[in-house]
């Protein structure tokens, strides 16, 4: 396993390229995780990098490596995220003419932040209602005008790049036990994987998914990387259907473990480091930190390493990633009611069914005319999870009519 990784990847030499242009990040010690999980818990702030995520660095790494020609002609990109921030980065510290494909649905935020990393020297085209079409087009307009595709994740200077986070972390804590790190494409699993086999093999490397988008579990499962019919897009830093090629056949060498975590724990996870510790990160960047959890006997007493990768998080989220941590955290949960002709019943229903630390943060007709015929919907948030049970038992004893839509994904997508 050694010997791939160090015939394959110069460490050395994108740590060297990277000098004076790439942010060596902080590795800090939570307090607050290792109490949690009574142990030894740093985290390593891709978050506070130049460009808020680790992606500047495979970006910086492959296009100044580029040759003269290469430079001249320019170079291309699709991303929607933190990728095009850093391909844009690394075309105004370079001099080079980029173009960045996005789809036509990315938020205006997300391109005017790229334009600004860019700073006259990239181009924005919107084409596509997805990445895949959005990247499809782009290696079409690579290829007919002769410039060089620079990809998010599959591509050895790409993996080399993200390499150096390991690097960095090496220097600051020569001995760790456990490394957990957020995986889309695999880019940055892999780079940082191969480091740690190569000069850190006694450490565990553990790769983080959202339970939405497995590619890589599913194609280390599989054998070989496959293109998953659906993905949950909200983690969407880490949300790709299809691992690379390259990046896969790192990870299945250096991945000492492959968890998913589901999309409503990374919102408390959000939300957490937000009120307790004043972290503001992306969905993707709490994916290693989430994971914890699942590893918490294993490693008490151990030093672990989460990468935080990213911050680039649109506020107009906010409200969604509450929603989902309380739906997961079994705090907030939605029902069709038909409240009872007669006068009183909804009175009724609050005085009698509600517990004392429980409230109707939703209401809402479902029929806009004849509204006292037809069901409501209901959104009621609990003092406490172990609650519900006692809701539910009032309704039935309240003789209330009523379906609950929470455990009915394709009812509650609808409706909420």
């Amino acid at each position: 396993m050694e010997a791939f990784v160090q015939t394959a990847l110069d460490f050395t030499a994108a740590r060297a390229r990277m000098q004076g242009v790439v942010r060596k990040t902080p590795l800090t010690y939570s307090s607050t995780l290792s109490k949690k999980y009574h142990a030894n818990v740093y985290l390593k702030r891709e978050d506070l990098q130049v460009v808020r995520s680790y992606k500047l660095r495979g970006a910086y790494n492959l296009m100044c490596s580029l040759s003269a020609e290469h430079m001249e002609k320019g170079a291309v990109c699709a991303s929607a995220g933190n990728h095009a921030q850093g391909f844009a980065y690394s075309c105004k510290a370079l001099g080079i003419r980029g173009v960045i494909f996005m789809p036509v649905i990315t938020p205006k935020q997300k391109i005017k932040q790229t334009t600004m990393f860019g700073d006259g020297c990239v181009e924005i085209v919107l084409s596509g209602d997805t990445f895949d079409d959005c990247a499809t087009a782009a290696r079409a307009y690579a290829a007919a005008n002769h410039m060089v595709f620079v990809p998010p994740f599959d591509h050895p200077a790409i993996i080399e790049g993200q390499a150096t986070v390991a690097a960095e972390v090496l220097e600051e804590l020569p001995q760790f036990d456990y490394l957990f790190v957020p995986v889309g494409g695999g880019g940055l699993a892999a780079g940082m994987g191969s480091f740690c086999a190569t000069f850190a093999p006694a450490t565990k490397v553990v790769g983080v998914e959202p339970a939405g988008a497995p590619s890589m579990k599913t194609a280390l499962e599989k054998g070989f990387p496959v293109t998953l019919d659906q993905i949950d897009r909200f983690v969407d830093g880490a949300a790709v259907k299809r691992v690379g090629e390259l990046t896969f056949q790192y990870c299945k060498e250096v991945l000492h473990d492959m968890l998913l975590v589901q999309e409503g724990a990374v919102c408390s996870t959000i939300l957490n480091l937000y009120n307790e510790d004043a972290i503001v990160v992306e969905p993707a960047g709490a994916l290693s930190i989430t994971a914890l959890e699942q590893y918490a006997d294993k490693i008490a007493g151990k030093t672990v390493v989460c990468v935080v990768s990213g911050s680039n998080n649109d506020i107009d989220r906010m409200q969604e990633i509450k929603e989902r941590s309380l739906q997961h955290e079994g705090l907030k949960h939605y029902f069709l009611i038909s409240f009872a002709q007669r006068p009183g019943a909804l009175k009724d229903f609050v005085n009698n069914v509600l517990g004392p630390g429980d409230d109707i943060t939703r209401f809402e007709y479902m029929q806009k005319h004849n509204k006292e015929t037809g069901p409501a919907l209901v959104g009621i948030e609990l003092g406490r999870k172990e609650d519900y049970p006692a809701l539910l038992k009032r309704m039935q004893n309240q003789q209330v009519d009523f379906t609950e839509i929470n455990k009915q994904d394709k009812l509650f997508a609808y409706l909420v």
